[in-house]
């Protein structure tokens, strides 16, 4: 079949309010009215009333994707989850959240317990045109993107015989000649980010030796409560970054949600003025401009600022997310001679925000999440052992010269 005869996808939603419930037939009919969307075609093939109706009904509408609630009676959005993550481990599922701080901490948990990502329910459901227009303009992108990585990973385990297995080569052969130390670590990532930062970030050891920086899509409430969840999970401190905060190995900072971060010169420093390492006196810098790539905060601001203050000396990390916002920073610190590395799609949620890096020749290496935090510590390491090695020869061919020297006294 071509494009235009696939059939639509086959979306469920559950979710124990009538009104929503309208909501969403009235979303999806629109949707399949709209002859100028450049998204695939959708059908909403059933409502679920509770989660015992939503495991009912996922078994026998067979959906592409599910759009589960929270809160419901009879089991919640939690238990529908920890069922399916068994009986039907493959479905994309797309959470219906209250954008509240229950309802983020609720969230989290849901994107750990297997959940692909989330929308936030409109504030005033009786608002039924703002509504439609809130839930059109963030479920049915997610939609189709998360329809379209699924059925890419399905078809991938079937051309590879039923295998699980990527084939992607070791993190070690894959990486680049050393450069410059490492001094930052920069990471951006949206769809499916969550969960990717619950399994990268704890591996990273206490006494990684430099400080790192992540812009992650989403609301302020959910960011502060995704700092306090994986702060609780790592070695290092992760901690939801504010303005003039110091930049300094140890610390993990997360971008505010609707605040740009960036990468500045502290203490009234320029850049590159405090002998070659900018981290020595970085701060977190955070603004209101306008949304970039339609998102604030934005990847792109962050790596540019990296790429400014540290150069070569930058590590740029994109991950699992939609869209292509990473692109142009991840160029810039490629262009500068730092590193660039990506997630690849087998492991991505969303192969989108990677793709883009590795399509435009600027990764160095694409990586399956299990050997990312690996890859890091090497690269890392690896440049300050060379750094270390060169002061030690210098070293040493001082001491020669003086002994040399006070041998022709």
């Amino acid at each position: 079949m071509g494009p235009m005869e696939e059939r639509p996808l086959r979306i469920l939603a559950a979710d124990d309010s009538a009104v929503m419930r309208g909501v969403m037939w009235k979303l999806f009919q629109r949707h399949a009215e709209d002859r100028s969307s450049e998204l695939p075609r959708m059908e909403l093939c059933g409502v679920a009333l509770d989660g015992v109706d939503c495991l009912e009904s996922v078994k026998r509408l067979s959906p592409d994707v599910l759009v589960l609630d929270l809160e419901m009676p009879r089991l919640n959005g939690l238990e529908v989850l920890r069922r399916l993550q068994v009986e039907n481990p493959g479905l994309p599922v797309i959470m219906c959240s209250a954008h509240t701080e229950r309802g983020a901490r609720s969230t989290l948990e849901a994107l750990a317990c297997g959940a692909a990502d989330y929308v936030t329910k409109p504030a005033e459901q009786r608002d039924f045109a703002s509504a439609m227009l809130s839930l059109s303009q963030q479920l049915l992108p997610r939609i189709a993107a998360l329809a379209k990585g699924a059925k890419r990973k399905q078809e991938s385990v079937v051309a590879r015989g039923g295998s699980g297995n990527a084939g992607n080569a070791p993190a070690g052969a894959a990486l680049p000649k050393l450069s410059a130390p490492i001094e930052l670590v920069v990471i951006g990532l949206s769809t499916g980010g969550p969960s990717a930062l619950e399994q990268l970030l704890p591996r990273l050891p206490a006494d990684f030796p430099v400080p790192v920086l992540i812009v992650q899509h989403m609301p302020k409430l959910f960011t502060g409560a995704l700092a306090e969840r994986l702060d609780k999970c790592c070695s290092l401190r992760v901690k939801e970054a504010y303005e003039n905060a110091m930049i300094r190995p140890g610390t993990i900072w997360l971008a505010p949600g609707d605040a740009h971060m960036e990468v500045g010169p502290g203490n009234g420093l320029t850049d590159r003025q405090d002998g070659g390492l900018a981290g020595r006196s970085s701060r977190v810098r955070l603004h209101q401009r306008e949304p970039l790539n339609h998102c604030r905060p934005a990847v792109d601001y962050l790596f540019f600022s990296a790429a400014r203050m540290y150069g070569a000396a930058a590590l740029a990390l994109v991950m699992t997310g939609m869209g292509a916002d990473g692109l142009d920073g991840a160029r810039a610190v490629h262009e500068r001679g730092g590193v660039v590395l990506a997630q690849d799609e087998a492991s991505s949620a969303v192969w989108g925000m990677p793709a883009k890096v590795t399509e435009a020749g600027i990764a160095s290496a694409t990586l399956p999440l299990a050997e990312i935090a690996g890859a890091l510590k090497q690269r890392v390491d690896a440049g300050r052992l060379t750094k270390m090695d060169t002061a030690r020869h210098a070293a040493s061919a001082m001491a020669s010269r003086r002994e040399i020297n006070d041998g022709l006294l």
